[in-house]
């Protein structure tokens, strides 16, 4: 088995995560009752390790390591549900003879939708009917009201999460008393040094990288709108420097929050800065790097078959999971060996070996875009549907749109699509389906990595109700749509196809070159107007410099050769 262990660091990349380990959750428990997924092939164990309560209870909790400020974690423990330990209580102050006044704030209180996994796990949330079965009318009625709870009332991340946690996985930033909007990018950078948090964070990697017996990578999440995105580089300065042999698979999310537009002139030159030092950073430390988020989701190509409210974290969030689940998939793919291939699932690949096909040996790339497609069509849709290559749209902001790079490299993943009469495709038809698209198709990439399983993505209860009235419950197109409602949930959508993508190409020039020129602009040229932020930040001008020259690599790999041989004469 090839572990990997997964960091969370900021508010978004934790409703993302929420998502993702509820996905791996609904998996786990489908796996031994609905036919659909009791054969996906998949290797759970790769993202969750076994351990055991000091009561001797059994535990299967991810491998995760998640970061974010104090008080965000709602009703939750920040030792998770499992286990019962509690904070030490601080011992009386003999130094002082005066009165003490303890002010303490009531603990939230538990939704309806965690109200209802308490009382599961304690067995008393199901009410027989007179002949001894479950009533079925009661668990519709109290899964209706689950979903408008969630639906209308979510605020924190572990109000929709399913999944027990280890209590080395939760970790919170005490003692910071600011706003996200004061959390700068200078800020997170000292926070990771300030008050030994730096060696807690690493102390807690390390718990979950030493028991692993063959570790694949780190999958790294970070939301990069504000101070946690200089924690994170920090952070994984560290790995780097502890962990050099494990690759890194980062992602950069970002919520359409994050990019309201301001009037003022110090916070739009704040945040050009930002944007251009974040990635410079991050990407230095990490194998492959991923952006993630666009400025608006309800309007883009993205939810051409979706209903998203970008400013509720929770329906956002959930795009983006759905595509980072759906990623991850060859990671976990069992080998059926060197003579058989299963028929349930292909092309499983490790993190080393996803990143050594995006990097290309001759390009040396480690920038990617991520395309997907939520629901995939049916390989045997009509030209309303599109065919799966069609219908891929991008979720990397600032790309360029129908970009042709006959150098492109790419590594593609698609599970629970539909065939013919409404069944799940069998891995070869998926396979011949795509080769025959690509045979077709105008241009094609230098070279292409196709996954196939035939497990959906389920949908789980606490899954917004994102998807349009033209989507079944299995996830197919419906020719005519449901008109009673505009937008569908985990009580009508039980499992979508889908289809994502990992590609380097040129398409992501537009996002690097925009963040090289404000650099240079506002920070390297002399008299720049945001050399003094960058100072403010902890940067001098060499590290400054050198900022600008690793964005400078990356745009020169990513340059059409025929721009480079003229560059040359």
């Amino acid at each position: 088995m090839r572990e990997i262990v997964t960091i969370q660091v900021g508010s978004y990349s934790n409703f993302i995560g929420s998502h993702f380990w509820n996905f791996q959750d609904e998996l786990h428990g489908l796996a031994e009752s609905d036919e659909v997924f009791k054969n996906h092939s998949l290797n759970t164990d790769v993202l969750y390790r076994s351990g055991e309560t000091q009561q001797g209870l059994l535990t299967y909790t991810p491998r995760l390591v998640s970061v974010g400020f104090q008080g965000s974690l709602g009703s939750m423990s920040s030792c998770g549900n499992l286990y019962s330990e509690k904070p030490s209580q601080s011992s009386d102050v003999l130094t002082w003879a005066g009165k003490v006044t303890t002010q303490a704030s009531e603990p939230l209180k538990r939704n309806l939708f965690l109200q209802s996994l308490y009382m599961e796990e304690k067995n008393m949330n199901m009410v027989d009917g007179p002949d001894g079965r479950e009533s079925d009318s009661h668990n519709e009625i109290q899964d209706k009201d689950i979903v408008e709870c969630l639906e209308n009332g979510v605020q924190y991340w572990t109000d929709f999460s399913k999944v027990q946690f280890h209590p080395q996985s939760l970790y919170q930033l005490s003692g910071l008393w600011m706003d996200a909007q004061e959390f700068n990018y200078g800020i997170g950078r000292d926070t990771f040094h300030n008050h030994q948090r730096g060696e807690e964070l690493n102390e807690r990697l390390r718990f979950f990288i030493e028991e692993c017996d063959h570790i694949q990578g780190v999958q790294f999440i970070v939301d990069d709108s504000g101070g946690f995105s200089g924690l994170a580089a920090e952070f994984l300065q560290n790995i780097a420097d502890d962990y050099s042999n494990v690759p890194v698979l980062l992602y950069t999310v970002r919520s359409p929050g994050s990019f309201a537009n301001t009037k003022s002139q110090k916070l739009n030159i704040s945040q050009s800065l930002h944007n251009a030092v974040s990635f410079s950073r991050l990407a230095s430390f990490s194998k492959l790097i991923v952006p993630i988020g666009l400025s608006s989701l309800s309007a883009s190509k993205a939810s051409r078959r979706l209903c998203i409210k970008d400013e509720q974290p929770y329906y956002t969030s959930a795009v983006y999971a759905s595509a980072l689940h759906s990623l991850s998939l060859p990671f976990r793919m069992e080998h059926p060996g060197p003579t058989a291939e299963s028929i349930y699932a292909s092309g499983a690949l490790n993190m080393y070996e996803v990143i050594h096909v995006l990097a290309d040996q001759a390009r040396q790339n480690m920038v990617s875009t991520l395309d997907v497609s939520m629901p995939a069509p049916s390989l045997t849709g009509n030209q309303v549907q599109g065919s799966l290559l069609d219908n891929f749209v991008s979720l990397t902001p600032e790309v360029e749109q129908d970009n042709e790079d006959m150098h492109a490299m790419e590594c593609m993943t698609i599970h629970g699509v539909l065939g013919s009469g409404s069944r799940r495709a069998p891995v070869y038809e998926v396979k011949r389906t795509v080769q025959d698209a690509y045979e077709k198709a105008i241009s094609r990439p230098k070279f292409s990595h196709l996954s196939v399983s035939c497990c959906p993505l389920p949908i789980p209860l606490p899954f917004p109700a994102i998807f349009g009235n033209s989507i079944g419950q299995h996830g197919e197109l419906l020719e005519t749509p449901i008109t009673e409602t505009p937008s569908r949930g985990p009580l009508e959508v039980h499992s979508i196809p889908m289809a994502s993508r990992l590609r380097s190409s040129t398409a992501i020039l537009p996002f690097l070159e925009s963040r090289l020129e404000n650099l240079r602009k506002l920070g390297i040229q002399r008299g720049a107007i945001g050399a003094q932020v960058l100072e403010s930040w902890g940067f001098g001008r060499d590290e400054v410099e050198d900022l600008g020259e690793t964005l400078s690599k990356l745009v020169n790999t990513l340059k059409p050769y025929s721009d480079i041989s003229s560059d040359s004469d």
